[in-house]
Order: structure tokens, then C-alpha cells, then sequence
């Protein structure tokens, strides 16, 4: 098939079909999203491969590697979907990162005093919020699931991009979340709730964060929900050693993927290696 002009109704049709085959929600806005940059770029003019490649090379200009080759999955799907193989492009090709950004790592320090700055507001959801992320390694989207029966029970079972999994909730975090919902008078479904009691998603979470970095002296952009997953998963890997455990209980399809949260900053590998005895200058 001869590739055309995008319109907003074959982007229309390309969400349906992103839902059907069971994308998640926020998978099928991001590729719907970074589809209509691209339309705007065109400006109503029939694609050609020239275009396509010109405008990664705009991409590559203004971000990084990474964000340059999620966008340019989207397109190519897009491109597969209508049938436009020949406008498909390469993905750029970045070596694997050996080292975390220690500027944007969280800390348990850091952790501790947004743990300490929520208690001081007297913020309760938020202070439990931090810790049942940081307990269980959860998405943030998949905080729907500690409900008031899975906190009874001790378990949580979760259903994300197509796979379930079971998490277990340590007891003392279980008593607290129980302690919780009883002085909202919360008696089933969601426990971190709005004041409609419709679940909290991603946006109120992370604006509740940011605003709490100032009075907790944490950095900005060390807080966002994922880094509080990422805490999980190195304390968790420096006390078992076990990678393969992780990546079941983060639910990870491959331990590459788990690999990226139990990175090292760049100073604590040199002090590792400092440790081994093997310098003699």
C-alpha cells in the first residue's frame, strides 16, 4: 500500500487497535501522542521515508537516545499498522548504561526525610502512600490493588500488561494501611482513594510528591513514584543477591529489564573496587 497523508482518524483507528491488543492505557496515549507530533510536523503532507528520517534527526537534536527510540517505536508501529513498511526506521543503538546517575538515584537518606516531611504535614496517605511503594515495589499504577482485602489477607494480586502476579505486604505495613483505612472509614476496595474515593492515579501522585521535595531538602528530580521502586529493588538485591527472585516480584518478563534497577552509582563501584585489596601504588 502507497503511504499517505496522517490523518487524526487513522491515528483514531491505530488507538482502537493498540486497546485490542491489550496495550496498556498509558502505552496507547504516549504512542497516540508522539503520532501527533509527528502529524504536526508534517503539516498535511503525504509521508515520505525522507521525511521520516529527517525528523529523527530533529528528535535526536532535542532529547535523549532513549526518548529519541521510544518515539520512534511509536511511528514504526503506526507504519505497520497502516501497511507502510518502507517509512519504517532504525532505532538508535546505545550501549548498555553500566552506572546509575547518582543526581538522580534516591537515596534511603532521601527517603527517610520525605518519609519526615509528609509525617510533620500530618500527611497520612502520602507518608503511607511513599512507604507501600517503597515496601512492595510496585508501579505506581498498580497501588489500585492494596485494597482493604488484600491488606487483610496480607497478599495483593496484581494484573498488569497482561500478566498476574501475587505480592506479599509485610505485616507491619498491612497493620498499618488497616489502621488507616479505619480512620477514613474506608471498609473495601482501593485504600489510597481521592475525596471521591476513586483510586489515585499517576498525575495526583506525583504532583503530591514534587510538592513535598522543598520541606523534605530532597532534589526535584530524584522524586517521582518509579524511583521509590527503584529503592525497593537495589535494598532488595543488596540483602538476597537474587535477581531472578526480583524480576518476579517487580514482574519483569527478563532480568536485562530488572538489571537497570539494581545499577550502582559510578562512586560506590570505585569504592567496591578499592575494597578488593588489589591496588599497590
Amino acid at each position: 500500500m502507497q503511504s499517505g497523508i496522517i490523518t487524526s482518524k487513522d491515528i483514531e483507528k491505530f488507538g482502537l487497535y493498540l486497546s485490542d491488543t491489550e496495550k496498556s492505557a498509558n502505552t496507547v496515549e504516549k504512542y497516540l501522542r508522539d503520532l501527533r507530533r509527528f502529524m504536526r510536523y508534517m503539516s498535511g503532507r503525504a509521508v515520505e521515508k525522507t521525511d521520516v528520517l529527517e525528523y529523527k534527526r530533529e528528535l535526536c537534536e532535542r532529547y535523549a537516545p532513549r526518548s529519541v527510540n521510544s518515539m520512534l517505536s511509536a511511528l514504526n508501529a503506526f507504519f505497520v499498522f497502516m501497511q507502510w513498511y518502507e517509512l519504517k526506521v532504525k532505532a538508535l543503538k546505545i550501549q548498555r548504561r553500566i552506572f546509575a546517575d547518582k543526581e538522580r538515584e534516591l537515596s534511603k537518606a532521601d527517603y527517610e526525610r520525605l518519609l519526615s516531611a509528609a509525617k510533620k504535614r500530618k500527611n497520612q496517605r502520602l507518608y503511607y502512600l511513599i512507604q507501600t511503594i517503597a515496601c512492595t515495589g510496585l508501579r505506581v499504577s498498580e497501588l489500585k490493588y492494596i485494597t482493604v482485602s488484600a491488606i487483610s489477607c496480607g497478599k495483593a494480586t496484581i494484573s498488569c500488561k497482561g500478566k498476574i502476579r501475587q505480592i506479599l505486604l509485610p505485616k507491619p505495613l498491612c497493620r498499618a494501611l488497616k489502621r488507616y483505612a479505619e480512620s477514613l472509614k474506608i471498609k473495601s476496595g482501593s485504600v489510597f482513594v481521592t475525596r471521591r474515593k476513586t483510586p489515585l492515579d499517576r498525575s495526583n501522585i506525583w504532583r503530591m510528591l514534587k510538592d513535598l521535595c522543598k520541606s523534605a531538602r530532597v532534589a526535584r528530580e530524584k522524586v517521582f513514584p518509579h524511583n521509590l521502586r527503584h529503592l525497593f529493588a537495589r535494598t532488595f538485591y543488596s540483602v538476597q543477591k537474587d535477581i531472578v527472585r526480583l524480576a518476579d516480584i517487580l514482574g519483569h518478563s527478563s532480568v536485562n529489564t530488572t538489571r537497570i534497577y539494581t545499577m550502582e552509582t559510578g562512586e560506590i563501584h570505585q569504592m567496591q573496587i578499592q575494597r578488593l585489596g588489589l591496588l599497590r601504588c
